[in-house]
């Protein structure tokens, strides 16, 4: 029998031997314990120290049900493999370590399992770490059935790790971790001393839960070794997990390692890849990588030597460049160890692609990815683009990758088109569903008694409050909003003098939209959102005229006061006017390490602004960081701006990220850049749509390209003025 049966079998055994109550015999121990044979329940964190220091193979420690507040649980023991000790919840999900808590494990043949983070942050660098220090490591371990949940650290730039596993042949298994914020993988596999090298952990059954875009490099999801490593065997089995909506960076899983297999998982609506980035002889078999349609949803990318991709499942994937439904990389002559190694004896074989966009080859060639793959063969793999048409895209010479007996429903290019067969998408169609299964389904992995991220809007779900005009009226009732709250405003003027801080989803609407509300406010700003707070406002008016006559006010802005979380803005049918009574007022802005999803604004109305009109430029280090995944204006208006209408900076030379992306249609700008601004100033942004505007007495959008390369559309505007004919400058600093 092998570790993991043992340890399930020995954990099933410890779990029936305490179904019984536990009595109050008096046995020497301290109040908070009570004992009976090797189960002992323990209610304090002092408690539980001392059950540990007289554990022995076999003992039972059980959590009392309850909030375990800076709980530093430190489980160093030696059980065996016929009786662990073991470490559980009097009720799975009743024990919920909050606050500064963090477990950690050494020692041999543990098992833990039942609990719950949530409501705080790792005071370490882990919130759960098989290790206790850097000399005692955990071997034969596993966590299990436990569940860490929106437990980030309120400072987006703040590191840490929420699991990490150190020493070797340790589990972790049907686990729930979900909504992690802050910079740091989701989880990783350390190999950094010999100890935790050739380690063959598990990874099995787990539901790896949203994890909304981070907007820099820094964002995965699971990370097994790192570059320096990265030529060390980890042997580290991923299977029959479900990756959902994970889409922190392009990395959704970033290999590091060598000898570790992928096998069975499901990712679901994920942008990026499960990528190859170092290490060799990786397997990654029957896995389902179903995009849904969701943008930058991905396949695999292959970089380094003797790769499998073998009974895969891509469908759905809109993926393009470094997030392809499979994506073959050109490598660094003579790389270093942290760059780009060469593709060499890739095998690529019986994979399904349904309705994929982009299949890359050689992808990433440049000056100095020159490369090309070799030995590698690209074979039985059935190949369906989207609407029929053929998804390859080659960047360099493919003499070194092989083709042979593939099928596809479109001509692949030239120089790989004697590898295919051409037959009807009827018949392509029927093989693709003869396909073994591959994946796992969401409920099969997890916890049972947890649930799973909705699949809803923020805004959606609460209540419909009805808002009587006066003053302070709105923001009194923000201060009582829950999430997903719908406030309607009847008509009437909204003078309000306080600050709202903003924490939970919130929709803002006029009861009668032909006789807006009027909203004007006395503070810097009105909203900062914070934590989960998102904002739709929908046919008010807002002035600035009762604003405070000093630099830098803006309607909306954020803050990490209280965690920052991913927001969205929507404004539609919105008129904002009189934000001029000093020089730098914004309608939304950011603070620096803080994100938005999106900002969309539809068939509004701006006038009088004197400074940037949506200002997200407070990420300068340079360091690849950004405010804002998404800026979409779409059928508004914009008159008499001082700044830029938006400005949206992300520099630096990373290519870890999809966005910034700033989408501009049907629109119309007159007297705009009052103060020697561009129109739109887009300084790093790698998607640029300028169509169908309407254009006057502005200066020329300013596109910055600092990496990749941007899809960029200009077309279909008229534009008037001194300026003359030019819509976009565009300056290259890569």
């Amino acid at each position: 029998m092998g570790m993991y049966a043992l340890a399930t079998s020995a954990l099933a055994l410890a779990m029936a031997g305490c179904a019984q109550p536990i009595s109050g015999a008096d046995t020497g121990a301290p109040a908070d314990i009570v004992e009976q044979s090797q189960a002992i329940m323990v209610s304090s964190p002092k408690a539980f120290s001392e059950a540990l220091k007289a554990a022995a193979p076999g003992t039972d420690i059980v959590l009392a049900d309850g909030v375990w507040l800076d709980f530093d649980a430190v489980v160093d023991a030696e059980g065996t493999a016929e009786k662990p000790i073991t470490v559980r919840a009097q009720t799975p999900g009743k024990v919920v370590l909050s606050g500064q808590s963090s477990l950690r494990l050494a020692g041999s043949h543990i098992i833990v399992s039942g609990l719950v983070f949530r409501d705080g942050y790792t005071p370490r660098a882990e919130v759960i770490s098989f290790r206790r220090d850097s000399d005692n490591l955990a071997f034969n371990s596993r966590v299990t059935n436990t569940v860490i949940e929106n437990y980030s650290n309120p400072d987006r730039a703040q590191r840490d790790i929420w699991v990490v596993m150190y020493g070797k042949n340790n589990v972790f298994d049907h686990n729930h971790l979900s909504g992690k914020l802050n910079s740091g993988p989701t989880m990783a596999v350390r190999l950094n001393t010999e100890e935790s090298q050739e380690n063959d952990h598990v990874i099995r059954n787990n539901y790896f839960g949203p994890r909304p875009v981070f907007g820099s490099n820094g964002g995965e999801t699971l990370r097994i070794g790192t570059s320096h490593y990265s030529l060390s065997r980890s042997g580290t089995l991923v299977e029959n997990n479900y990756f959902d909506r994970c889409s922190g960076e392009v990395e959704i899983i970033s290999n590091k390692s060598g000898g570790n297999t992928f096998r069975g998982n499901t990712f679901f609506q994920s942008r990026g890849t499960l990528t190859l980035r170092h290490g060799n002889d990786t397997l990654v078999e029957n896995n389902l990588f179903d995009g849904d349609g969701a943008p930058y949803t991905g396949g695999v990318r292959v970089i380094n030597a003797r790769q499998t991709i073998r009974n895969n499942y891509f469908k759905n994937l809109t993926g393009e460049r470094f997030s392809g439904a499979l994506v073959v990389m050109n490598g660094v002559p003579d790389s270093p160890i942290n760059r780009y190694h060469q593709v060499d004896g890739a095998l690529i074989e019986g994979n399904s692609f349904e309705a994929v966009r982009r299949i890359e080859l050689a992808e990433g060639s440049d000056a100095e990815r020159t490369a090309v793959p070799v030995n590698s063969i690209f074979r039985d793999n059935i190949v369906v683009g989207e609407a029929d048409a053929s998804p390859f895209r080659i960047q360099d010479d493919l003499s070194g990758l092989v083709f042979e007996g593939n099928v596809a429903t479109a001509q692949p290019p030239g120089p790989i088109a004697y590898g295919f067969q051409v037959v009807p998408s009827s018949v392509a169609t029927d093989m693709l569903r003869e396909t073994p299964d591959v994946g796992i389904s969401r409920d099969e992995t997890g916890v049972s008694w947890y649930p799973k991220a909705p699949v809803t809007s923020p805004f959606d779900g609460g209540a419909r409050i009805e808002v009587a005009a006066g003053p302070d009226a709105l923001s009194s009732a923000l201060a009582n909003a829950s999430a997903g709250d719908t406030l309607v405003l009847a008509p009437g003027d909204y003078e309000e003098s306080r600050l709202v801080n903003l924490r939970v989803p919130v929709t803002i609407e006029a009861a009668d939209p032909s006789n807006p509300p009027v909203l004007t406010f006395e503070r810097p700003n009105f909203i900062l959102l914070s934590a989960n707070g998102s904002l739709r406002l929908k046919g008010l008016e807002v002035s600035g005229v009762n604003s405070p006559d000093s630099s830098g006010n803006s309607f909306i802005s954020t803050t990490s006061m209280g965690g920052a979380g991913n927001h969205t803005v929507e404004l539609h049918d919105m008129t904002f006017s009189q934000f001029d009574v000093n020089k730098g007022f914004s309608v939304i802005s950011a603070a620096k390490g803080t994100f938005y999803d999106r900002i969309e604004i539809t068939a509004s109305t701006f006038s009088d602004i004197s400074g940037t009109v949506i200002k997200l430029d407070t990420e300068t280090d340079d360091y690849g960081i950004y405010n804002a995944e998404y800026v979409v204006i779409e059928d508004s208006t914009f008159d008499r701006v001082g700044g830029s209408v938006a400005a949206v900076y992300r520099g630096g030379r990373d290519e870890s990220t999809f966005g910034p992306h700033l989408w501009v249609r049907d629109s119309r700008f007159t007297d705009i850049g009052q103060n020697s601004a561009p129109l739109f100033l887009a300084h790093g942004v790698q998607n640029l749509e300028l169509t169908g505007n309407q254009i006057s007495d502005a200066r020329p959008a300013k596109l910055i390209i600092t990496t990749g390369n941007p899809v960029v559309d200009v077309s279909g505007n008229s534009i008037a003025g001194p300026e003359g004919g030019s819509v976009l400058n565009t300056v290259d600093m890569r």
